[in-house]
């Protein structure tokens, strides 16, 4: 039962059963017309499956869209064809294409524009004896079909992609924690990535953080005429807020990596002052990786101490330690200085936004 319920929640296969479900009815309103529509009950069906989409939203401006797109082709052909009846059939093609494609330009019909071109050509191979007739049928049909394909999305748990958010909010804030500790261990051990290397890993951040913000994009459109939308409220919410603070704070640990791969605090300057500054800064690495891991409240059994606050304490003593470090120094004119002073800023600011973020319980 657990596992069926799981599997409900993943979106290609809520996807499969909505599309499935719109077209075999769409095929059977369609049916149920009079001739010749009936004849023609796929037009439907086609029309159900365009028009499911993963949000509620992106499933009526597809519906909408695609069938404005599909008139725009059949007229754009019959007007062509009309006016170029001497001229030879393949440059009437040509020509309609042509022109197909520059209405595809049309910045309203976003990324369905290309069922211009297509509906052009195919009322030359398919419509051409009544024209008229097809395009009511075509496009009716699809209209048809893409109505029932919203209605069904919105009806039939209509998506909110938490599970897919909640997925790559995860992934992200992993690789960031693994990236921080990564960080403190090469300390630790003299080594810090080269430029070369660190670009790869700021490239893997990178991509892990754009599918983050896609996800939490998603789930803010399939708010938009959502019945479901108010329920889910608290879970979108947090989404957006962990989205969004993991997000600055990795701008604030790519700018403190960078800062210790091309300056490499640790073994300048201030290295003549104490010679453990690597493992001050290394500590305060680890300790942040344990806040950015623990986002939420929690406490393995009732009276035990939460992991998140108790992170967030050990992040503020060894920031601490990082800090009195850098006041007690006299080495002031060192680049090396300056730039883990600059580190410890970042931090200090990283972990103020991971801290100010308003607790909420762990998802259940």
């Amino acid at each position: 039962m657990n596992r069926t319920r799981e599997l409900l929640r993943e979106p290609w296969v809520q996807r499969a059963v909505r599309a499935a479900l719109a077209a075999g009815l769409a095929w059977q309103a369609a049916v149920l017309l009079p001739a010749p529509m009936s004849q023609y009950a796929y037009y439907a069906a086609l029309g159900a499956v365009i028009a499911v989409h993963p949000t509620v939203a992106d499933s009526a401006s597809a519906a909408w869209r695609t069938v404005l797109a599909i008139l725009l082709g059949f007229t754009l052909a019959v007007v062509v064809h009309e006016a170029t009846i001497a001229v030879p059939a393949a440059a009437t093609i040509a020509l309609v294409v042509g022109l197909a494609v520059v209405v595809e330009q049309w910045r309203v019909l976003r990324e369905h524009a290309s069922w211009v071109s297509f509906a052009a050509v195919l009322m030359f191979t398919v419509g051409s004896t009544d024209p008229a007739a097809y395009a009511v049928n075509y496009a009716g049909l699809t209209l048809l079909g893409a109505a029932i394909g919203v209605l069904v999305t919105t009806v039939l748990f209509p998506p909110l992609q938490l599970t897919v958010a909640e997925r790559r909010i995860a992934d992200a804030r992993g690789l960031l924690a693994r990236h921080l500790g990564g960080m403190a261990d090469g300390l630790r051990n003299g080594e810090v990535p080269s430029p070369g290397e660190w670009e790869g890993r700021g490239k893997e951040l990178a991509a892990a953080l754009d599918r983050m913000r896609s996800a939490e994009n998603v789930v803010e459109r399939a708010r938009r005429a959502n019945p479901r939308a108010r329920k889910w409220v608290r879970a979108a919410e947090r989404i957006r807020e962990q989205s969004r603070a993991l997000d600055r704070v990795a701008v604030l640990v790519d700018d403190l990596t960078s800062l210790v791969v091309e300056f490499q605090p640790h073994r300048r300057g201030i290295d003549r002052i104490d010679g453990g500054t690597g493992w001050v800064l290394a500590d305060a690495l680890d300790s942040l990786a344990g806040v950015v891991c623990n986002p939420y409240p929690t406490r393995e059994q009732e009276g035990d101490r939460d992991h998140r606050e108790a992170a967030i304490e050990a992040a503020e003593a060894a920031l601490q330690r990082l800090t009195t470090l850098l006041r007690t120094s006299d080495v002031a004119d060192d680049e090396g200085f300056f730039a883990l002073g600059a580190v410890t800023v970042g931090m200090h600011r990283a972990l103020d936004t991971l801290r100010d973020r308003v607790p909420t319980p762990s998802p259940t």
